[in-house]
């Protein structure tokens, strides 16, 4: 298919798709490369392994699957024009990404009140690592809670009618992308401590 083709709103959803699709790409080499650095540097002789996942964090992971079915679902209702079931989707997809970001500090201060510190003088690599990565995977989860409220914005100005969902498609799309690549992390923490 000729991507040039098409009316010139086709060439403008498609640029845009296109450009969200290079965005996600680079943030995951960004996390392709932090994930690297950790495996790389578990061979150092203080790497601390006896780190546990705090319990906060596979709540947080709940939380944000559930996000993307209750996303997902947002579409399917617009579709049979279903406009007070697309809202209710919509503020729980954020009611449960403001629960992901709390049970993330939750999973914080569990950390730390085991005794594991990520900054000054009682901090260790592996606490330095953990934090960073989770770190910013939260401020693309911020990130990703303005995408939303924007949608939802634009939901309540009834932007969104079957067959014209574009700024819905692509917040669902990054909001999947946050997903995907937090179950990635959770289950690389899991198994490379």
């Amino acid at each position: 298919m000729d991507l040039t083709q098409g009316s010139s709103e086709l060439k403008n959803a498609r640029a845009k798709k296109m450009m969200l699709w290079f965005g996600m790409i680079s943030i995951a080499m960004m996390f392709a490369g932090l994930t690297s650095a950790y495996v790389v540097s578990k061979s150092r002789p203080d790497w601390v392994s006896s780190i546990e996942i705090p319990p906060a964090f596979f709540i947080s992971t709940i939380s944000i699957i559930i996000s993307s079915i209750t996303f997902y679902m947002v579409k399917k209702t617009i579709e049979k024009n279903n406009r007070s079931a697309a809202t209710g989707f919509l503020l729980a997809t954020f009611v449960l990404g403001l629960l992901f970001v709390y049970f993330q500090f939750k999973g914080f201060s569990e950390i730390i009140d085991a005794g594991y510190y990520f900054t000054g003088s009682e901090s260790t690599i592996t606490t330095s690592f953990l934090y960073a990565i989770v770190f910013s995977h939260l401020v693309h989860v911020f990130a990703g809670l303005l995408v939303l409220i924007i949608v939802i914005y634009n939901h309540f100005k009834e932007k969104y009618i079957p067959g014209q969902t574009l700024g819905l498609e692509l917040g669902a799309m990054f909001w999947h992308f946050l997903d995907f690549l937090w179950v990635y992390l959770i289950l690389f923490f899991y198994f490379f401590r």
